[in-house]
C-alpha cells in the first residue's frame, strides 16, 4: 500500500524526490523561499506546497491539506546555520535561543501528526547543543524509540563527501539508521557522459560561471583531474591567497574523475568558493552537474527565470535525493513488514 509523508523545509525538493522514489505519497510540503518553492512545484505539482514561514503557518492548515489521512512518515531538515559553529562558541545557550525555533517547529509537527516514523536531518554539531537533550526528552514522552548518528552520504550512493546528523524516531519498534557501504559512486559515474554547456539544449547545463580573462587563464593552468591553486605558477597565485597558512585550499581546485566530489555548497557554481572546477574542461561545473552530484535526476527541472545564485543555493542546501531514498526505502520496508496500514 502507499504510505503517506510530509516534507518540512523542503527546499527545491531533494527529500521529496527521495521519498517518492521509495514509494511514499507526499501529501504536503513547507518551504518559505520563493525560488526553491518555484522549482519544487515544477517537479512535484501533485504535492500541496505551503510557501510560507513555518513559524507563521497553522498546523490546522497542513492537517486540512492532508484531509485526515494517516501520516506514516514525517521528514524534515530545518535550516542549520545556527548550529554550524557550535564548537567555537559557548554551549550553554538557553533553550529559548532564537536559533532553536525552526528545530522546535519541526517537533511540533511530530507532536501534532503523531507519525509512525519521523526522520530528522541536520549538521553534525547539533548533537552537542543543549536543545538536543530537550528534544530527546520530548520524544521519549511521546513514546518514540530513537536511533541517531553522524553519517557520510558518500556511503549511500552519493558522489560527494558530506557529513550529516540523522535521527530516526519510530513507534513501530526501533529502526536503526540504515548501514552504508564502502563502495563509492564517482564524479565520472555521474557526469562523465554529459555534453558540454556549448553543445547542450538543457537550460541547467548551460548555467555556468563566466570569468574575466586573467581568471580564465589561471583556470586553464590548474592541472586536470584534481589539480588545485597550489599547483599554479607563482605569478598566477592571487594576492588574497599568498599569505602563509591561508585556508580554503580547495578554491579553484578541480574535481577528480574517479573520486567523490567535495561537499556541494551554495557556492557550487563559483570556483572561488571551493573545489568546483570541472575535472578537465576549463570552467566551473554547471548547475546540471552540481545537481547531479547532489543526485537529483538528470531531467530535474530548473526553469528559466530562476537566477544562477538562487539555483546554486538551493542545490547546495538540498539533502541529496539518493541519500533520502536510502533512508526512506528502509523505513518503507519496515512499515510493510510491520503490517502498518
Amino acid at each position: 500500500m502507499p504510505y503517506n509523508a510530509i516534507d518540512l523545509f523542503c527546499g527545491c525538493g531533494g527529500v521529496t524526490q527521495g521519498l517518492k522514489d521509495a514509494g511514499f505519497n507526499v501529501l504536503a510540503g513547507v518551504e518559505k523561499s520563493s525560488a526553491p518553492a518555484f522549482v519544487y512545484r515544477a517537479n512535484h505539482p501533485e504535492v500541496r506546497l505551503f510557501e510560507r514561514d513555518i513559524t507563521e503557518l497553522s498546523l490546522d492548515e497542513v492537517a486540512a491539506a492532508c484531509d485526515g489521512q494517516v501520516i506514516h512518515l514525517l521528514a524534515g531538515c530545518p535550516p542549520c546555520q545556527g548550529f554550524s559553529s557550535i564548537r567555537r562558541h559557548n554551549r550553554r545557550q538557553p533553550i529559548d535561543d532564537p536559533r532553536n525555533t525552526l528545530v522546535s517547529e519541526y517537533f511540533k509537527y511530530v507532536e501534532r501528526f503523531n507519525p509512525h516514523v519521523f526522520i530528522f536531518e541536520n549538521v553534525p554539531a547539533i548533537e552537542s547543543y543543549p536543545l538536543f537533550v530537550e528534544i530527546r526528552n520530548r520524544l521519549a514522552a511521546l513514546n518514540y524509540e530513537l536511533d541517531y548518528r553522524v553519517v557520510n552520504v558518500a556511503n549511500y550512493g552519493v558522489p560527494q563527501r558530506r557529513k550529516r546528523f540523522v535521527m530516526i524516531g519510530s513507534k513501530i519498534g526501533r529502526i536503526p539508521i540504515p548501514a552504508g557501504d564502502d563502495r563509492i559512486t564517482t564524479v565520472r559515474d555521474v557526469i562523465g557522459n554529459l555534453e558540454t554547456p556549448e553543445e547542450s539544449d538543457d537550460y541547467a547545463q548551460t548555467i555556468v560561471a563566466h570569468h574575466i580573462p586573467r581568471i580564465l587563464e589561471m583556470i586553464r593552468l590548474v592541472p586536470h583531474d584534481g589539480g588545485s591553486r597550489t599547483d599554479l605558477p607563482d605569478e598566477y597565485i592571487l594576492q588574497c591567497h599568498r599569505r602563509e597558512g591561508i585556508g580554503f585550499r580547495d578554491v579553484y581546485g578541480r574535481l577528480r574523475w574517479d573520486d567523490v566530489s567535495s561537499t556541494i555548497t551554495g557556492g557550487c557554481l563559483n570556483p572561488s568558493k571551493g573545489r568546483f572546477l570541472h575535472p578537465e574542461q576549463d570552467r566551473a561545473i554547471s548547475a546540471r552537474e552540481a545537481s547531479m552530484l547532489q543526485t537529483f535526476p538528470r531531467d530535474y527541472i530548473f526553469p528559466p527565470g530562476v537566477s544562477k545564485t538562487d539555483i546554486a543555493l538551493m542545490i547546495g542546501n538540498a539533502l541529496p535525493p539518493q541519500f533520502a531514498y536510502r533512508q526512506a526505502d528502509y523505513i518503507f520496508t519496515k512499515l510493510e513488514r510491520g503490517g502498518i496500514t
